[in-house]
């Protein structure tokens, strides 16, 4: 006999297996063919896909940590195909932007926190203990495109930004926005190179990979203020997708981007 409380409202879809001791409330949903482990909180405002598993401890579309949240009505989106381990905690939106979200063929790993109003892409690894949207009595607001991978340990800053294809170095610190296809490592966090093997596994041909290398040089490597930078990329690159890309990533950063390791 299984011990589960599920909500006479909540939308159960079809196949879906729920463990021992979990919890779900009325206001969820939850698509076809999903696995729920045991002790496993699924809470009011929670929408998830098909095909996805939740392991133990979870607990998903938790009240935000803002101080500035009211009780309004939130959600916590999370697509199709998704594994969330052990102890992982998502909280769902407030105010600001109303929910927070997670795509598709995601691996969120143990005791990783992300914070409310988060927007993660499709294809991306959270690593172990990751804490995404952290501040001083509030948290959230963070975007993470799309084939990124963030090592175990790692902290994002609220409103950070990081950008497709990015990989970050574990127990890193992050306070600046991530551009796309970079690895970033050390302390304070730097630009150290392409993220050349997440790029070969996504099909990126040679070709591709010296012209993100020539462009991330002037950006990085060359002694040039980043404006600067920017307008020779402009002006000297061939257009392509993915310089029109990271041009308008830096171009749109609030935070500011990490810095060349010797800049």
């Amino acid at each position: 006999m299984k011990y589960v409380i599920i909500g006479r409202k909540a939308n159960i879809g079809k196949n879906v297996q729920i463990g021992n001791f979990s919890t779900i409330e009325n206001d969820v949903i939850i698509g076809d063919n999903t696995w729920i482990g045991n002790n496993v909180t699924i809470l009011n405002g929670c929408r998830i896909g098909s095909n996805c598993q939740v392991y133990s401890g979870a607990v998903l579309a938790g009240i935000p940590q803002d101080l500035k949240y009211k009780g309004e009505y939130t959600l916590l989106e999370i697509g199709n195909y998704n594994i969330i381990r052990e102890f992982v905690t998502i909280n769902r939106g407030t105010a600001s932007k109303q929910k927070t979200v997670v795509g598709d063929h995601n691996l969120i790993m143990s005791n990783a926190h992300i914070g409310h109003d988060c927007s993660i892409g499709n294809n991306c690894i959270i690593g172990n203990n990751c804490i995404i949207g952290f501040s001083v009595g509030m948290a959230g607001e963070v975007r993470v495109e799309d084939y990124v991978n963030i090592s175990g340990l790692s902290v994002i800053h609220q409103f950070s930004v990081i950008g497709r294809h990015s990989m970050i170095s574990g127990m890193s610190r992050i306070v600046k926005d991530i551009p796309p296809f970079i690895m970033a490592a050390r302390e304070p966090l730097s630009y150290v190179g392409l993220n050349v093997i997440g790029l070969k596994r996504s099909s990126f041909s040679i070709d591709k990979i010296e012209e993100l290398k020539d462009i991330y040089r002037v950006i990085f490597q060359e002694k040039r203020n980043t404006s600067l930078a920017l307008k020779l990329i402009e002006n000297e690159f061939k257009q392509t997708m993915e310089r029109d890309l990271i041009l308008e990533f830096i171009r749109e950063s609030k935070r500011g981007i990490v810095k060349g390791l010797f800049s």
